[in-house]
């Protein structure tokens, strides 16, 4: 339609338009010449001027339906991207609050192991914490009791320090030790404690052992003042001369041991020196060899409380030896009369087992004679005397000759039980005589 209105007013021709600057006095229009001054002009005019708007509104409103219906597609195509996007969205949010619950499980669920592990731990720590205090409470024990023990020791120390700064109180600890220890290793018999010698002198301990070597004299005497003062020396003069008044002091104690304990005819060639201590053994052997060698030459034998033991032990063994040997003749005569009981008893057992061997051989023929006499019995109760010897004539079957004689020689028939009581005192006839058997008491058997 806007197409032939533009084609009519194309067909509209201006009239009068000669040249330029001329008056246009009418519009020819299809052949017509129309006055500018016709009404009909202005009213077609008009018309094609409100046609021409009508045509513009209309393309107006055609190019608005067609940008609306754009519009509209591209509302349209909004709407389904925000339906699909609410979609997406929803799905984000499911999968998120999905996702979201999960992490919040598997936190949960690590947090719950972390918390368990986390109690356990601080359990086991809180255990392994109270085992601690408690072993460390037994160890601050046992230290207290130790610290108890070494309180004590140390007033023990400072007594026995006490003790061995006096000589008596010194020689009755060292007597006392060595009383200890000799009484553990010999029997009470075997030692005498202070025992008086011939000479008067008074001996700490004397050990009886038999001649040779004799009875031997302990002494537990030693001069420890000496040894003390090389264990406080400060210096090497202090120790230097500590050592000289120590040989001097043990020269003269192993030489007052043997000029006092060694007695011709009375005690052993030879005397022990008993040390109280380990530690002063050690260091004689280890710095003093040479007052070991002297109390070997003067027969003087320095002993500790562990060589001392094995001493005694040794001594106890000689002993033990000498006292087999007292009472060899003893045993030797308790033996003899012993093996003399054993012959008496092999003896009469001997006699016993031929008495018990006659006694078995008797019985058998007994039991033999029982037997033949039962058998004959038998024959004549059932009548059968087709096997019995005849009155007169030989021995039938097992009679004895003894029998048939006294058979021969009776008058009349004998019945079966007088020839039962003849077999059986001819078989006692024949039978070799048994000896008497004897009782244990003594009297014979019947």
């Amino acid at each position: 339609m806007i197409e032939l209105a533009m084609i009519d007013l194309a067909m509209i021709e201006l009239v009068g338009i000669e040249s330029a600057g001329t008056e246009v006095t009418g519009i020819e229009i299809a052949g017509h010449v129309i006055a500018l001054g016709d009404p009909r002009l202005w009213a077609g005019v008009g018309a094609l001027v409100v046609l021409a708007v009508l045509l513009a509104i209309l393309r107006a409103a055609r190019r608005a339906a067609g940008r609306a219906e754009a519009m509209a597609a591209r509302v349209g195509l909004l709407a389904e991207g925000q339906h699909q996007l609410a979609g997406g969205l929803a799905q984000l949010s499911e999968a998120q609050a999905a996702a979201q619950t999960r992490v919040l499980g598997l936190m949960e669920h690590r947090l719950s192991e972390v918390a368990r592990g986390m109690g356990e731990n601080l359990q086991g720590s809180a255990l392994r914490t109270a085992r601690s205090l408690g072993e460390l409470r037994e160890r601050l024990e046992v230290i207290d009791r130790a610290q108890a023990r070494i309180e004590e020791l140390s007033g023990n120390v400072l007594g026995l320090q006490d003790i061995l700064s006096n000589k008596q109180t010194r020689g009755a600890f060292g007597e006392i030790q060595l009383h200890d220890i000799v009484q553990k290793a010999l029997p009470a018999d075997g030692f005498t404690m202070q025992a008086t010698l011939s000479n008067g002198r008074r001996a700490d301990c004397l050990v009886h052992l038999p001649d040779p070597p004799g009875p031997i004299v302990i002494d537990s005497k030693f001069p420890l003042e000496a040894y003390e003062a090389l264990v406080r020396a400060p210096h090497d003069a202090a120790r230097i001369e500590a050592q000289r008044r120590l040989r001097i002091a043990i020269r003269s104690h192993i030489r007052a041991i043997s000029e006092k304990y060694i007695l011709e005819g009375e005690t052993a060639d030879g005397a022990l020196m008993f040390l109280p201590s380990e530690a002063v053994y050690a260091e004689l052997h280890a710095n003093f060899p040479e007052l070991v060698r002297e109390g070997f030459a003067a027969r003087v034998w320095i002993v500790s409380p562990t060589t001392c033991m094995a001493t005694l032990n040794t001594m106890r063994a000689i002993l033990k030896d000498a006292r087999m040997r007292a009472q060899a003749g003893a045993i030797r005569a308790e033996l003899a009369a012993l093996c003399a009981d054993v012959d008496r008893l092999m003896t009469r057992v001997e006699n016993l087992d031929r008495h018990f061997g006659q006694a078995a051989r008797d019985i058998e023929e007994i039991r033999t004679s029982a037997g033949r006499a039962g058998k004959r019995a038998r024959r004549l109760d059932n009548f059968d005397f087709e096997d019995l010897p005849p009155e007169s004539g030989g021995v039938a079957g097992k009679a004895s000759p003894q029998a048939s004689s006294r058979a021969q020689a009776g008058t009349g028939g004998a019945g079966p039980c007088e020839e039962a009581a003849a077999s059986a005192a001819d078989d006692a006839k024949t039978a070799p005589r048994r000896p008497a058997v004897i009782r244990p008491e003594g009297r014979p058997l019947s």
